[in-house]
């Protein structure tokens, strides 16, 4: 998870921001624990009552469940209702812009389906680049 928080939402909304792409990512499976409370406010240097609000969010949202004395868990399910959820909201929100944005430009599919393949292939060497790379052995 990104350490830098942004002054444009709480830190709670933007906490569970990033457990939802994490899950949507496959990063968090079903089933999987979440960090406990306590890690995060350490580990990101937030009140604890902030991180349990952003996971109180998720659990509202039935994407996760609670298991007294054990911890939260990503429920079974959550990220196809993760899906639904946000591609509903690209095609209301963010698709009628990204659309005429394409139109007043006069972009054709052909332009975009060829800037995609670039994009495609300049994340796929930079991941080949990463890769070759040495690591450093762990101490």
């Amino acid at each position: 998870m990104d350490r830098e928080w942004n002054d444009s939402q709480p830190i709670y909304r933007q906490l569970r921001d990033r457990v939802v792409a994490m899950i949507l990512d496959g990063v968090l499976q079903e089933g999987d624990p979440l960090p406990s409370v306590r890690i995060v406010a350490a580990e990101y240097r937030v009140n604890p009552l902030t991180v349990l609000k952003g996971y109180q969010q998720l659990v509202d949202e039935g994407l996760v469940e609670s298991k007294r004395g054990l911890g939260m868990f990503i429920n079974t399910g959550a990220r196809n209702l993760l899906l639904q959820g946000e591609r509903q909201r690209f095609l209301a929100e963010e698709w009628p812009r990204v659309h005429a944005t394409i139109q007043r430009l006069g972009l054709t599919p052909e332009e975009l389906d060829a800037a995609a393949k670039r994009k495609s292939s300049s994340v796929v060497a930079l991941s080949k680049t990463a890769e070759s790379k040495p690591r450093k052995e762990e101490r």
